[in-house]
């Protein structure tokens, strides 16, 4: 029982400290002020079909504040390339190191 204490002990303190550090560093990345967004178009065929939804785009954002590059985390396909296209039209305030930002779009028919 007493060799059991310790290594019990370890366990809850790296579970306490860990996750604790992990999130506020998550946090500070996607912290800055996006500049510009430009309104995504809705495409026809996404009309034609009465879809509408939710698209989420992590971007890649240079230290100049433009897009390096995005990729889609969640949404309809027939939407995703044109919220793609939006999001690659962002800017985000400049700072010394790239960031991944998440931006969500959502896509109502008129």
């Amino acid at each position: 029982m007493r060799r059991l204490f310790p290594i019990a002990l370890f366990a809850l303190l790296w579970a306490l400290v860990v996750p604790s550090g992990l999130a506020q560093q998550d946090h500070a990345e996607a912290s800055r002020k996006l500049v510009s967004r430009p309104e995504p178009s809705y495409p026809s065929l996404a009309r034609r079909m009465g879809i509408s939804g939710t698209v989420r785009i992590e971007a890649l954002v240079a230290p100049n504040g433009s897009v390096k590059s995005t990729s889609v985390i969640g949404g309809h396909p027939v939407l995703a390339q044109s919220a793609q296209d939006a999001v690659r039209k962002c800017r985000w305030e400049p700072t010394s190191h790239e960031t991944k930002e998440i931006v969500i779009l959502n896509f109502r028919p008129d």
